[in-house]
């Protein structure tokens, strides 16, 4: 089969470097990839969001699937495009984007059909958000309706914080339209999790679970970003509790769909709070998590580009789908600055070497091609993955990378895994 990628990201590489795999991938390419996705894929110049483009490319090169990593693409509607072309792609279509592409609507649909989740309030008023406020005590969550790039979310430890956050989601429009609208909510006690799930909209069939690091620095502080590293499995969520999520949220969250007309084709991305109370619901994606993407997708047993086959033919039941009993971890190499403003172009230095370590392979995301050199070239520059039979061989593979691999102003968490580790002390 001739696979096209669309993306230019972490998960991207690792959805490329897993699809390279199956023996039914004959030629992949990737729109418009990075540097370390042009050596496994033929990379075009074609951005994630330029769907008229992507289509044409598509239907010129007899692309037979298409495979769409980011979020954005999805809820402009790619999914619906190449369909209607006759083309097989894998995702959700627009209506079902929504879940992510709206947080009022992914919030509506919970209460609706009782799916756990923190009490909340919506608001295009930001003088009525403000007074709401008011009466609340902190900590709460201050969220955008809208797509921010993982960024869009608040954990206010004081008023005064969540109030500076609505004003600069809802007046100086921070992340643009996304702000017109802000959910405030309750602020969840816990440890998350992350819990991806292949679904052809009827048959849900839950991946490994996984932990993603989202402050910038190490023991939670600093502001969220789209991902600082995350490991496999997570200890937190027991045999138990993932069958608790599998009834009291993943099959509710797609029959509540289908009730509403929505066939959900795809992977649901549930991101959890594991309450005293039971697991609730902190927000949805409509795709592989970055960088939960880099630690599920090496466990995989099975031929993914068969199991994408099945979600797209609404076979999904008929499909055995097998995982490696072993650990992963990724720790995200950013960008000096990052999750603001940040330099590019800075030459990464120890690749080469990083690459020959046994039981690892480090992913590219914000990376380019400049002469002889790869530069960075966006925010979260590497996800450098390892795995093992232990959480620690894991860890202690991808840090020893970490260490190789240099460039001018990089930054990373030193505490990835950690609370897993504490479990097992």
């Amino acid at each position: 089969m001739r696979v096209l990628v669309v993306g230019s990201g972490g998960r991207e590489h690792v959805l490329v470097w897993k699809l390279m795999q199956s023996p039914r991938v004959t030629k992949l390419y990737c729109a418009p990839g990075n540097a370390g996705i042009a050596e496994l894929a033929e990379c075009t110049p074609i951005a994630a969001d330029n769907i008229p483009a992507l289509l044409n490319f598509a239907l010129h090169n007899e692309i037979e699937l298409t495979v769409v990593g980011p979020e954005v693409p999805l809820t402009l509607g790619i999914v619906d495009a190449f369909t209607a072309a006759g083309l097989t792609i894998f995702g959700p279509d627009q209506c079902a984007a929504q879940l992510e592409g709206s947080k009022v609507f992914a919030k509506q649909l919970m209460q609706k059909y009782q799916i756990p989740t923190a009490t909340s309030r919506t608001f295009t008023v930001v003088e009525k958000a403000l007074a709401y406020l008011k009466k609340q005590t902190a900590p709460i969550v201050v969220k955008a309706d809208g797509l921010a790039a993982g960024k869009g979310v608040v954990v206010a430890t004081t008023l005064a914080e969540a109030e500076a956050a609505v004003v600069r989601i809802m007046v100086e429009r921070e992340f643009g339209h996304a702000g017109a609208r802000v959910v405030i909510e309750e602020f969840l006690e816990g440890e998350e999790v992350s819990v991806l799930a292949f679904t052809d909209g009827e048959t849900v069939v839950p991946m490994v679970s996984s932990q993603d690091h989202k402050a910038a620095f190490d023991n939670d502080t600093g502001p969220n970003t789209g991902g600082m590293g995350a490991y496999s499995p997570a200890p937190v969520l027991t045999d138990i509790l993932l069958a608790q999520v599998e009834e009291e949220i993943l099959q509710p969250t797609i029959k509540g769909l289908r009730a509403e007309g929505i066939i959900f084709k795809g992977v649901l991305y549930a991101g959890l709070m594991i309450t005293a109370s039971g697991p609730k619901v902190l927000e949805y994606n409509v795709r592989f998590g970055d960088p939960e993407c880099q630690v599920v997708l090496p466990r995989l047993k099975s031929d993914l580009c068969a199991i994408m086959l099945a979600v797209i033919n609404k076979n999904l039941s008929e499909q055995k789908i097998h995982w490696h009993d072993n650990h992963t971890a990724c720790v995200v190499m950013a960008s000096g600055g990052y999750p603001a403003s940040y330099p590019k172009g800075k030459v990464i230095k120890g690749l080469i070497e990083a690459a020959e370590l046994e039981d690892g392979y480090v992913f590219h995301a914000g990376t380019a091609k400049k002469g002889k050199n790869i530069v960075t070239n966006g925010g979260r520059v590497l996800g450098v993955t390892a795995w093992g039979d232990t959480l620690q061989s894991a860890l202690d593979k991808a840090y020893l990378a970490v260490n190789i691999i240099t460039f001018p102003g990089a930054h990373y968490r030193h505490d990835i895994g950690q609370k897993a580790i504490a479990r097992t002390m």
